[in-house]
């Protein structure tokens, strides 16, 4: 008799879904949604119906962007579900797999919802969140099954080089194990071959979607690669969760896919904007320290003193500004912030944001000055930065 499963539900995401909404808006990771009139989409272009393992005009259109067989492609319902397919294709209940740590908390309680043994290996701060091979190593047993990161990492945006995921592939080849890369956040590097670790092993195993870099969310245009007889075995086993897609998702998907080039355009220009406003932002700081990462749609920071519960609170119920708090990636000090709102929607000065966020802050320390009457703030350096 199998045990009852100890997750049943995502905290990110209940508190995403209803608390993180706010006038000004840096919660959210993905840009903001695309208007259907946008994609230059008629009636005509779609139908409701269609069957089998994939729509094949998809499959070939995603095959052709990223250079993969048709054959190791599996579409699904964003990369959420992609995830949730790939790990219950990927190990057993019971099985041991090394997550890294911070993480991404809905992809980390699935794994413990389908019963696996987690281990965690560490992506530190003061290692500008990058993770380092030989500590992996020392952890991998002939009992892992399965390593699981993201690239960007989330929640720091850090980009991890091939050099490094090679010798990840290396470490899991030799324990007879297979890599999960979820990499729906590297298409904010917007090339024009995209590139995936798909292509540096059969190891490993990727997850992405046009979610986050493109603000085609509801389209729920995700998929995985796998080397083909993984990939068939993923189909199968998709029978017992989503079974068939909704057909006009997967039309209005191609569509899209025709149309990324100008799309991204766009994306990146409003990325490359709000970065530089972000970066200027925190070198105003001096109670914060960060990894900047040079691409993605979010960072990481770390207050200085105490945790960042009381500012994310803070901020939200006084000054109308929403960012997610630490604790939904193990880091309480820390909080990320996201860069991809659409500046004139939203109406978002960041000026003002300092101003907002001066004022928190010193409602933060004067609670805390109430809290504890020895407590003395001390002057500190500039916001430090680490590299990424």
């Amino acid at each position: 008799m199998m045990p009852a499963r100890e997750v049943v539900s995502s905290a990110y995401m209940h508190w995403a879904k209803t608390s993180s909404t706010a006038k000004f808006n840096l919660a959210t990771s993905g840009l903001g949604n695309l208007k259907l009139r946008e994609l230059r989409v008629s009636l005509e272009d779609l139908e409701i119906t269609d069957g089998g393992y994939g729509y094949k005009p998809l499959v070939e259109a995603i095959a052709n962007r990223y250079r993969v067989a048709t054959e190791s492609i599996v579409t699904a319902a964003g990369t959420t579900f992609a995830n949730h397919l790939a790990m219950a294709a990927l190990f057993k209940p019971g099985d041991e797999i090394l997550f890294e740590q911070p993480a991404y908390e809905p992809m980390l309680a699935a794994t413990q919802y389908l019963g696996a043994d987690v281990k965690r290996f560490s992506r530190k701060f003061e290692n500008g969140f990058q993770i380092l091979p030989e500590e992996l190593k020392a952890m991998v047993s002939h009992q892992t099954r399965l390593i699981v990161l993201t690239n960007l990492h989330n929640p720091s945006g850090v980009l991890i080089d091939d050099a490094t995921l090679k010798q990840i592939g290396e470490i899991a080849r030799g324990a007879g194990a297979r890599v999960l890369v979820d990499e729906v956040y590297i298409e904010t590097l917007f090339e024009e071959a995209p590139r995936t670790s798909f292509h540096l092993g059969n190891e490993f195993v990727v997850t992405s979607s046009l979610t986050k870099a493109f603000g085609l969310s509801g389209l729920r245009c995700g998929w995985i690669f796998a080397e083909p007889e993984l990939a068939q075995r993923m189909w199968l086993l998709n029978d017992l969760f989503a079974s068939t897609p909704v057909h006009a998702g997967e039309r209005l998907s191609v569509i899209a896919m025709q149309q990324l080039a100008e799309i991204g355009g766009r994306a990146q220009r409003l990325l490359d904007h709000n970065r530089q406003l972000l970066n200027d932002f925190l070198d105003t700081r001096e109670d914060l320290e960060v990894v900047r990462p040079e691409f993605g749609t979010v960072m990481f920071p770390r207050v200085r003193q105490g945790t960042s519960d009381d500012l994310c609170r803070l901020l939200r119920e006084k000054y109308e500004t929403s960012i997610v708090p630490g604790k939904f990636f193990e880091m309480p000090a820390h909080f990320r912030i996201g860069i991809p709102g659409d500046t004139e929607t939203l109406k978002l000065d960041w000026n003002d944001l300092a101003v907002r966020w001066m004022k928190s802050t010193a409602d933060f320390s004067s609670s805390c000055l109430r809290r504890s009457a020895n407590h003395e703030l001390v002057p500190q350096p500039r916001c430090r930065q680490l590299p990424s």
